[in-house]
């Protein structure tokens, strides 16, 4: 952990402890979504996680939850097409929305799930923030982008998490970690701490935890 930046995003020993109990306490499996016909009751805070399809998504909720499979993780771009909600000590609330960008699914479909999302972050009164999944590997990519102004243009606060910090050296993930931030602060809706994930080896996840768990009730 960076001193000084801890410090200034309210990071102590005493949150990082709190992040670690909350996420060690039951998580299961609350509800699908389809439509926004069909949405479960808005009565907890909610943290949403987004991305390009393929970012690692899945793995890095089963990683903050500490479960294998919880969240359905695969191979193949596009598996998510729904909402999908996890009860976590009922104090919070996961959202795992569908992966944009590159999938293998037709069009309509593809474009029926986008608006779906569209939908539900420009609508959802309980969403507290939205985590904003990168590839580290690849750094910012125009879709990211897109989702970057849709959020400003909902004024809903977003956090970028890149992923898989284990697949880059120290001085490449620096650099990534620097443009990030950079490319982050240009927005009003960018919350200015960025970290950088990694599911199989921990990275960052005490810190990310530590974060989400101040939005729980």
């Amino acid at each position: 952990m960076n001193n000084t930046a801890d410090a200034m995003f309210g990071l102590t020993t005493e949150t990082i402890e709190a992040g670690r109990k909350l996420f060690q306490a039951e998580a299961t499996f609350l509800w699908e979504a389809k439509s926004l016909d069909n949405l479960p009751p808005a009565d907890l805070p909610e943290i949403a996680f987004a991305g390009r399809s393929n970012v690692g998504k899945s793995s890095l909720i089963n990683a903050l939850l500490g479960r294998k499979d919880l969240a359905r993780a695969s191979n193949t771009p596009g598996r998510t097409q729904s909402l999908i909600f996890f009860d976590l000590a009922n104090r919070l609330r996961i959202v795992d929305l569908p992966g944009y960008g590159y999938a293998r699914a037709s069009k309509s479909k593809i474009r029926d799930w986008t608006q779906l999302t569209r939908d539900f972050l420009r609508g959802r009164s309980k969403l507290a923030r939205l985590c904003l999944l990168i590839d580290g590997r690849h750094g910012l990519k125009p879709s990211d982008h897109e989702m970057m102004k849709l959020l400003d243009e909902a004024a809903l606060s977003f956090q970028v998490v890149l992923t898989k910090r284990d697949k880059l050296k120290a001085e490449a993930a620096e650099a990534t970690l620097k443009a990030t931030i950079s490319a982050a602060a240009k927005y009003r809706a960018a919350h200015p701490w960025v970290v950088f994930t990694s599911s199989e080896k921990g990275f960052g996840l005490a810190e990310l935890r530590a974060q989400l768990a101040a939005f729980a009730e």
